[in-house]
């Protein structure tokens, strides 16, 4: 029912889907969309409460040093109500919106990412997420005020040799014969909160039998379950506090009534709760994007050579414009998607996606350029500055938290894949079945002439320019010609697309670098698009003020433009590129190294790895160690 509900609530088109037909659909996201002034207050309010606590009772340094949040700030979180900020105020939680839950995620992710990580996997892809779009009402109200209350959730669906693809699940679970009940065995890997975790968000494959359909299947089970067993804690490159580990179930009994949905949904609950779960990741990547534009140009202006400042040297502005510019185009990707996402009305899968990819690319990149803006000091540790006697800050942290973002939850890699058979799924369904050598010719025959009726309707729009016209978005005023250039651009991006298609047909679902700098061209026009919204707004509120009381007005458009600028001359890039790359002889050197052609590059180093299987082997049955879980008392 929970799935029926959400289809017929998505009454709007998506604007990232459009945009990649060559339907520039700007009224779909302008005016920019606001939340209500009761949801503003609510919000606000709550903001106001954790930065207080955040600023009196979180130490980043600490967490960083000890690489553990310690017990007491999660009994503080829990007690301001962190742990409920998505959960409805029926079950005892907040009910924030996406936009300020966003926001307060920005707030504890300033004073440690590991903070909001932490947070963000609770109530994002934990058990508050699924249970409120696919939980009966018995486990609302089972679960849910125990998450609001503190009680700390995880989303455990990787296994040792299952990660980007979870058809090959292996963990397993038996219904009892009176379907009771059921048994979960197998091993969880990289489990985010797992350590500390009280409740779990288990994906497991139930064989199919007599009255079973089976597939992979979602279950609430209990952290404390008999059989239950964190083997290990894991230890990473950044965000050093976070509670990750191994997770073994050995012969664990959970109740049918903690199935989530029906057997089989699993996989598909999985990715509705990240159709909006994964948004609080691009507003992590925000916050790392607000702190390097302020280091970035504290240091710059205290930073004094060859008799200038840093900054005043053409090649460190240009890191510093490129830093600024962007960190406005992230606000703009993040809190335009959380607005769409609040507004029931839109399916924002490809925004989501797309949010996630961008900010994390661009993120990346933001936080290498802060470290190159400050040098060495860059390359320091906040610690090691501050023992010396210099400010401590943690460029280089800020570096190595925000590398997993292009991993977490969807590496970029399979982001394209995602977008691109979401945004060209017309393309491909129109020409999949063309080439297929396994299918009658009749049935190709039928797919030939579907594709013709689909590019009938469609191809005559895209090859005539209709809706160019000069002056078009003249509100806008400098932004108009870059509104202009995305309506442009969008059409050249189909066209793109239908070329692609009648010369590789079917082929062109495996043209991965080719879809690739198809969906980033998206992005970009994406972001150009929400950039140019928001600036709108911003100039609009005011001579004009923010909901933080900063002064925007005018310099937003200065902002947006300077970024818009900057996306068009990369999106030109990608176009060209499209044609002209070097993708085929990639894919033969590629093969040729794997089939160990050039080994003899590898000469003269020592391997520094630790020995090891290249695939953990993973044995069932009772755990071997001992369980390092960690109850929050």
């Amino acid at each position: 029912m929970a799935e029926e509900a959400r289809e017929v609530a998505w009454r709007r088109p998506s604007f990232g889907k459009q945009l990649y037909l060559g339907d520039f659909r700007l009224d779909l996201i302008y005016p920019h969309p606001r939340p209500s002034e009761e949801a503003s207050k609510r919000g606000e309010q709550f903001c106001a409460r954790l930065r207080e606590f955040c600023e009196s009772s979180v130490s980043g340094p600490q967490i960083e040093r000890d690489a553990r949040i310690p017990d007491e700030v999660i009994r503080g979180l829990a007690a301001v109500g962190a742990f409920g900020m998505k959960i409805a105020p029926e079950y005892g939680g907040l009910g924030l919106t996406n936009l300020y839950y966003n926001r307060a995620l920005g707030i504890a992710g300033s004073a440690s990412p590991a903070v909001a990580a932490m947070l963000s996997a609770h109530q994002s892809i934990g058990v508050p997420q699924p249970l409120a779009l696919f939980g009966t009402d018995q486990q609302k109200e089972r679960y849910l005020p125990r998450c609001a209350r503190g009680e700390i959730s995880a989303f455990l669906l990787t296994e040792p040799d299952v990660g980007s693809d979870p058809a090959r699940l292996s963990m397993t679970a038996i219904p009892s014969l009176d379907g009771s009940e059921y048994v979960l065995d197998g091993v969880k890997l990289w489990t985010t909160n797992g350590v500390v975790a009280d409740l779990l968000v288990v994906m497991a494959r139930v064989p199919a039998s007599d009255g079973h359909r089976g597939g992979i299947t979602a279950f609430v089970v209990e952290a404390g379950a008999q059989g239950v067993t964190v083997e290990r804690r894991n230890a990473f490159m950044g965000l050093r506090g976070l509670e990750n580990g191994v997770t073994r179930f050995h012969n664990v009994k959970v109740p049918a009534a903690d199935r989530i949905g029906a057997e089989g949904q699993g996989l598909k609950i999985a990715l509705t709760t990240l159709n909006t779960g994964r948004l609080s990741l691009p507003g992590s990547c925000l916050t790392a994007a607000r702190l390097a534009t302020k280091f970035a140009r504290e240091w710059s202006r205290e930073r004094v050579q060859w008799g200038r400042p840093v900054g005043e040297h053409e090649a460190v502005a240009k890191k510093i414009s490129f830093i600024a510019a962007t960190t406005y185009a992230l606000e703009a990707v993040v809190e335009l998607s959380s607005q769409l996402a609040d507004d029931k009305q839109n399916d924002i899968r490809i925004e989501a996606a797309l949010a996630k990819l961008y900010c994390s690319e661009m993120g990346c990149k933001i936080a290498d350029e802060l470290v190159q803006v400050r040098g060495g000091r860059g390359y320091e540790t906040a610690e090691s500055l501050a023992r010396r006697g210099e400010r401590g800050v943690p460029a280089e942290q800020i570096l190595r938290d925000m590398r997993i973002n292009r991993i977490f939850e969807g590496s970029s890699e399979i982001m394209r894949l995602f977008i691109a058979r979401e945004a060209t799924d017309a393309h491909l369904s129109a020409a999949g079945e063309l080439i297929d050598p396994r299918l009658p010719a009749v049935r190709r025959a039928r797919a030939a002439a579907k594709a013709g009726e689909f590019y009938a309707k469609w191809l005559p729009t895209l090859m005539t320019g209709e809706g160019q016209k000069p002056g078009s978005f003249g509100e806008f005023g400098r932004l108009a010609p870059h509104l202009r250039y995305v309506e442009r651009a969008s059409r050249k991006l189909a066209r793109s697309t239908f070329y692609a298609m009648a010369r590789w047909q079917g082929r062109l679902e495996r043209k991965e670098g080719f879809l690739g700098r198809i969906v980033d061209i998206g992005a970009e026009l994406f972001a150009i698009s929400a950039t140019c919204v928001r600036a709108q707004m911003d100039q609009a509120d005011g001579a004009g003020t923010d909901g933080a009381g900063t002064g925007r007005g005018a310099t937003a458009h200065e902002l947006a433009d300077l970024f818009c600028t900057q996306a068009r001359l990369r999106t030109e890039e990608l176009f060209a590129q499209l044609w002209n790359n070097s993708d085929a002889a990639d894919a033969r050197t590629a093969k040729r190294i794997l089939d160990g052609s050039y080994t003899w590059l590898e000469d003269g180093v020592i391997d520094p790895s630790i020995p090891g299987p290249l695939i953990a082997e993973v044995e069932l049955g009772p755990a071997k160690t001992d369980n390092v879980h960690r109850a929050i008392g």
